[in-house]
């Protein structure tokens, strides 16, 4: 042996323990316990106890506040007091109904979008037909519209049914729940067609060779699998009618207020309360 090939042996081996020859070490993949190795452990627990306070101190100091006096609100301090103030608020207000209105409304709205949204998406992603690029490009340029612009038309359409047929529209269930669905509708289909291109076709085209129908593999297959994207979309869904006022204010009336509608009105007597009670 030369005194070169002693030195080369005596080098580090460039390859880790445990790998192949002529072949280099896979690299470890990063796991979520790696972050307490770039952290040390107390700054860790310091940094999580200091946005636990930022978080959990205004919730505490506005629950505070809203079962304290509005003598004392108005002096800076806060007391345990008026605890009857939740009691007083419910028989004031016609909160419980408000709510249950809210609950059928946006419910019944959100469930008709995810299954419409359902029957939309499943041929958007399956098929191929002319204007179906349109169709989804539509589903986008709806989201655009204001809200503001629809309620004067909306309104007029309503009014010239219910002079038509002769019925009592305005006022109940159906214009309210169908103006929820047509930005309800659009939202969930364009979610579940985000979703339903995930699914491999391969598992329909199984149940389609099997001897199930179209209607049999969307039921049996891409509904199960597609469950989590309609929770998903049902939940946004749900969200537009429970947020919304603008609508809910024009398209209700005193026995099918919602929530929001209820607590706007609640709102400004207390208000008018709270002058009076001051002066």
């Amino acid at each position: 042996m030369t005194s070169r090939q002693a030195a080369g042996s005596l080098r580090p081996h460039r390859w880790a323990v445990g790998a192949a020859p002529g072949r280099p070490a896979p690299r470890r993949r990063w796991k979520a316990d790696d972050t307490d190795r770039i952290l040390p452990a107390w700054l860790t627990r310091t940094a999580l106890a200091v946005l636990t306070l930022a978080v959990l101190v205004p919730v505490i100091y506005m629950v505070l506040l809203s079962v304290t006096p509005n003598a004392q609100v108005a002096l800076g301090s806060v007391s345990l007091s008026g605890i009857r103030n939740y009691v007083n608020m419910w028989s004031a207000a016609p909160l419980a109904s408000g709510l249950a209105h809210t609950l059928i409304i946006a419910g019944v709205a959100a469930a008709i979008s995810v299954a419409l949204g359902l029957l939309a998406a499943y041929p958007l992603t399956r098929m191929r037909f002319f204007g179906r690029r349109a169709f989804l490009y539509s589903l986008l340029g709806s989201q655009t519209v204001p809200s503001t612009t629809l309620v004067l038309p909306l309104f007029a359409t309503f009014s010239f049914l219910q002079t038509a047929i002769g019925v009592h529209v305005i006022g109940s269930y159906p214009p309210i729940i169908f103006t929820y669905m047509t930005f309800g509708l659009p939202l969930s289909t364009w979610l579940l067609v985000a979703y339903l291109r995930t699914i491999p076709k391969e598992l329909e085209e199984a149940g389609l060779v099997d001897g199930c129908s179209r209607a049999r593999a969307l039921w049996r297959i891409v509904l199960p699998i597609g469950l989590p994207a309609m929770v998903v979309a049902f939940v946004f869904a749900f969200l537009v009618g429970w947020n919304d006022l603008l609508f809910a204010s024009v398209l209700t009336t005193s026995s099918t207020q919602t929530l929001a509608v209820v607590m706007q009105g609640f709102d400004s007597t207390q208000v008018n309360t709270d002058r009076k009670s001051v002066v």
